[in-house]
C-alpha cells in the first residue's frame, strides 16, 4: 500500500496544483496491470476522507475490473454511454466516498463511443452530479487500437503503466510520444517489480 499511498499524494499534489480531476491510467500494450493500478490507486485516494473518487472503466474491449474487485457481474456502464443516457444504477457506490462505474462484457468497436461527442456530455453530466475530486479512467492499451486515443482529449493527464520485464523501452517510447501529443503525461510506473 505504500507505493501507492506515495502516487496518490504526488498524483493529487499534481491535480491540485493545475486545477485538474480527470486522469487517464493506460499501458503501451497488454498485460502491464493498468486495470489493477487502477484500482489500488482509487482504494488508495479514497482512504482520504475528504476525497471523492470515481473509477470508469473505459477498456471496453477487455473489462476486468469487476473480475479484479470481486464483484458481481451485471454493471454495463458503456451500454448506458451507447444508448445516450446517464443510469446511475450502473454507477456503484464502495464506502462513503469511492464510486466504480464498470462493465460485465466486452463492446465491438468502442472508439467510436468514446469519441463521441455525446459520451463527452455524459461524461460531463456524471461529473457535475457526482462531483469526485479525481475522476481515474481506466482505458485500454495505446499501441494495440485507437480505443484510449479518441478519449484522451476528455482527461486532464496520463500515466502510462509499464511491466517490468515486458514492457520494451521502445513501447514505451511510441507510448510516451502518443500520449504527450494528447495529454500531459504525468509519468511511468514500472509495475510487476520484483
Amino acid at each position: 500500500a505504500n507505493a501507492f499511498d506515495v502516487m496518490r499524494t504526488n498524483l493529487l499534489r499534481t491535480l491540485r496544483s493545475n486545477g485538474w480531476t480527470r486522469v487517464a491510467i493506460t499501458s503501451p500494450t497488454p498485460g502491464c496491470g493498468k486495470s489493477t493500478v487502477a484500482a489500488n490507486l482509487a482504494f488508495s485516494l479514497a482512504r482520504l476522507a475528504d476525497t471523492r473518487v470515481l473509477l470508469v472503466e473505459l477498456d471496453l474491449r477487455h473489462p476486468s475490473l469487476l473480475n479484479i474487485l470481486g464483484l458481481p457481474v451485471g454493471q454495463n456502464f458503456a451500454g448506458a454511454l451507447a444508448e445516450g443516457r446517464l443510469d446511475f444504477d450502473q454507477v456503484k457506490r464502495y464506502g462513503r466516498n469511492l464510486a466504480f462505474a464498470l462493465n460485465s462484457r466486452p463492446m465491438d468497436s468502442p472508439a467510436e463511443l468514446l469519441s463521441a461527442a455525446r459520451t463527452a456530455d455524459l461524461i460531463d453530466e456524471i461529473e457535475t452530479q457526482l462531483r469526485p475530486d479525481v475522476v481515474l479512467f481506466d482505458l485500454s492499451p495505446m499501441l494495440v487500437s485507437d480505443d484510449a486515443i479518441a478519449f484522451l482529449d476528455q482527461v486532464d493527464c496520463a500515466l502510462m503503466i509499464a511491466a517490468a520485464d515486458e514492457t520494451t523501452v521502445v513501447d514505451v517510447d511510441k507510448c510516451g510520444k502518443d500520449l504527450a501529443k494528447r495529454t500531459q503525461v504525468l509519468g511511468v510506473v514500472l509495475n510487476k517489480c520484483r
